[in-house]
């Protein structure tokens, strides 16, 4: 760094990224550092440098100066503005939209990235799922007064499935904002259900941590609405505790087709928070794939999927 001039600053990972980009497009090296040493949850705004060569240092200041916009003198880009349509769909304005920036940032853009500024929002997706989940109990708890503890758990467990999560981030186009390495993003990252749902946890934290836990009630309670009065209409958990395997296994009876069989064929995620991937074969010939937070939630998901391609009035979990 003390052969290198400093010639951009800025808390935010997306506009230090644009910097360098902008540069690099007129043919000047620039690279991406910072002081903050790396913790597992940093809740303090990074300040990031952008440096070059002295020589390219006039060029460069040149560069980025043509590029400012007159709506906010100092920055190249608003901080955080291309997150506000994320922010009109769930409800809520951040205070610090570097903490919804963290919330959104996918491991592999931190393995893809060396300046040692960028976080990635595992540690997020940890507390997400913990106030995803007392929200949810306390929600049982008032509503469905007269079910016992393992019903109110089943129920519970159903609600805030991976499935049930990427759903929901899927409503609010979630993954249009993830902020991914390159490759993640090649290989369609932006639909991948595992990723969507551990960025809705990490969004829930995101709001928790910049307002508090009356903001995160709020949301929750909004986006599971639907889930609970279903559940209130149809007797709590029989609104999610379809048995697609059953079903499954029954409609290939009914027509001659053998008895279904499942393997799982991928996990991942940390191990908090393991998302498998189960894939179900008749004959040898797999027919689907479903993820879920254990094998069994993965194999009944996988069974759902099967049987909405062989049927079109198979059972439906959200009907």
């Amino acid at each position: 760094m003390t052969d290198l001039v400093v010639i951009f600053s800025t808390p935010s990972q997306s506009e230090a990224d644009v910097v360098r980009g902008l540069l690099e497009t007129h043919g000047i090296d620039a690279i991406i550092s910072s002081d903050l040493s790396r913790t597992p949850f940093p809740l303090s705004v990074n300040e990031l440098r952008v440096a070059v060569h002295p020589a390219e240092a006039q060029r460069a200041r040149h560069v980025i100066d043509s590029h400012r916009q007159e709506s906010a003198p100092g920055r190249v880009v608003p901080f955080g503005s291309e997150l506000e349509p994320l922010e009109r769909r769930i409800g809520y304005r951040f205070k610090d939209r570097g903490m919804l920036e963290h919330g959104l940032t996918h491991r592999s853009r931190v393995h893809e990235d060396a300046s040692g500024g960028v976080f990635d929002n595992e540690s997020m997706e940890f507390l997400g799922d913990s106030v995803l989940g007392f929200v949810i109990a306390d929600m049982l708890f008032r509503r469905f007064p007269q079910h016992n503890e393992g019903e109110k758990s089943k129920l519970k467990a159903s609600i805030v499935s991976a499935a049930a999560l990427a759903r929901l981030g899927e409503k609010i186009d979630l993954g249009e904002f993830l902020i991914l390495g390159r490759g993640e993003e090649k290989t369609g990252g932006r639909r991948k259900h595992a990723l969507i749902a551990d960025g809705y946890e990490a969004l829930i934290a995101a709001i928790y941590l910049d307002g508090g836990i009356e903001p995160a009630r709020a949301f929750i309670e909004r986006q599971f609405a639907d889930l609970i009065d279903e559940a209130r209409r149809t007797g709590a958990a029989a609104a999610f505790t379809e048995d697609y395997k059953s079903a499954l296994q029954e409609w290939l009876q009914q027509h001659d087709r053998g008895l279904p069989s499942y393997r799982l064929v991928a996990e991942s995620g940390p191990a908090h928070r393991r998302v498998f991937e189960v894939e179900v074969l008749v004959g040898g010939e797999p027919l689907a794939r479903g993820e879920g937070k254990s094998k069994k939630e993965a194999a009944q998901a996988a069974a759902r999927q099967a049987l909405a391609g062989l049927e079109p009035t198979a059972p439906d979990a959200e009907a």
